[in-house]
């Protein structure tokens, strides 16, 4: 039996709460209560709530150190010469240089357009710009790694030239070192690092931070019917146990974020459940990246639109993922999701400023 700890009752400002509130991951966002899931296995067993101001009373050694994970600041992360700050939101652009990926799949005719289009990301305020050159949709098979690597190499050479921070989305180790050779300094595995035997230790060598996601099975069956018997709390384990497994194989612990996975081995309503409860994964102790830009669910939604037109959508994922702290959102629209968390920055600097 175990208990883990999701932060809830989010409140405006901490002034005049002193002992009521605590400051989630040392960022923008103030929690007054916690829900406490009491774990037996994989499934929870019961659930309270609890207020901020009693929860030191309800601590055993292991709530203790979930504590500290869920209120300690989130380190910058340091991508070649860019510094970027985790204690507020931040935004990550998609530039799918593939022909076959679910929204944008054969929008970039060549190596050149794919990396106009990262900087033009880049200037619409994308903190981060992450290439992929395989396709990880539903039912996509994978493709040969020499193939995935001439689709990425130029593009992030290009963006990488130019002074933007780049990430390289990839489950395979050869492409992550093809990638960081040509200048991408972060990695963002779909499979965290279970896809390829060999990606653990090569993302180790290459020091440079990695995104573990989770999924459930293959992309070309992860759709077929996919159960859970506690989808919050199986997601929270299995995350848990890829940090160990990466700790393990020489990853450094800051160079460790997590995805829990929106849209990957999960239905509509798992969807809707896991952004829900997203808060929980901040007990993890990591920078938690939130990728539902666009995804089916929106389209399920909203009378089966399709990808291009899920922009509100979009948005809406993505500041329900900021008001519960999370620190990037992978996203395909950036003018408009920047715009979007520069409002909801506002209103926190408002927020959070004392009154004379």
């Amino acid at each position: 039996m175990r208990t883990l700890l999701r932060p809830t009752a989010f409140v405006d400002s901490p002034f005049g709460h002193d002992g009521k509130v605590a400051r989630l991951a040392g960022g923008m966002n103030w929690f007054a209560a916690v829900e406490l899931i009491h774990v037996d296995g994989h499934c929870r067993v019961s659930a309270e709530l609890v207020p901020v101001e009693e929860i030191e009373a309800r601590f055993d050694d292991g709530m203790a150190a979930q504590w500290q994970a869920l209120t300690a600041p989130r380190g910058a992360l340091q991508l070649g010469g860019r510094t970027i700050r985790l204690d507020q939101p931040q935004v990550m652009g998609i530039v799918n240089a593939t022909p076959d990926s679910f929204s944008d799949g054969g929008q970039f005719a060549d190596a050149a357009e794919a990396g106009e289009a990262g900087a033009a990301m880049a200037g619409a305020g994308a903190a981060i710009v992450d290439v992929g050159g395989e396709s990880t949709r539903p039912g996509a098979r994978s493709i040969w790694e020499g193939d995935e690597i001439e689709r990425v190499v130029p593009v992030i050479r290009q963006l990488a030239a130019a002074g933007t921070a780049v990430s390289c989305d990839t489950r395979k180790a050869d492409v992550m070192t093809a990638a960081v050779e040509a200048g991408a300094r972060m990695i963002n595995d779909v499979s965290a690092l279970t896809y390829d035997q060999r990606s653990a230790e090569v993302a180790a060598g290459l020091n440079v931070p990695v995104v573990l996601m989770h999924h459930r099975g293959a992309p070309e069956v992860m759709q077929e019917d996919p159960r859970y018997d506690d989808l919050l709390v199986e997601v929270y384990l299995w995350l848990e146990e890829r940090i160990a497994a990466a700790i393990d194989a020489g990853v450094s612990r800051d160079h460790i974020l997590v995805d829990p996975g929106f849209g990957f081995g999960k239905n509509v309503g798992h969807n809707l459940e896991l952004m829900n409860g997203l808060g929980l994964f901040h007990s993890l102790g990591y920078p938690l990246v939130v990728g539902a830009s666009r995804k089916r669910t929106i389209g399920a939604l909203s009378g089966e639109t399709p990808a291009d037109k899920r922009l509100g959508g979009s948005i809406a994922f993505a500041m329900k993922a900021v008001e519960q702290g999370a620190q990037v959102v992978r996203v395909h629209d950036v003018f408009e999701t920047v715009q979007a968390l520069r409002v909801w920055r506002g209103m926190r600097d408002q927020a959070l400023t004392p009154r004379t």
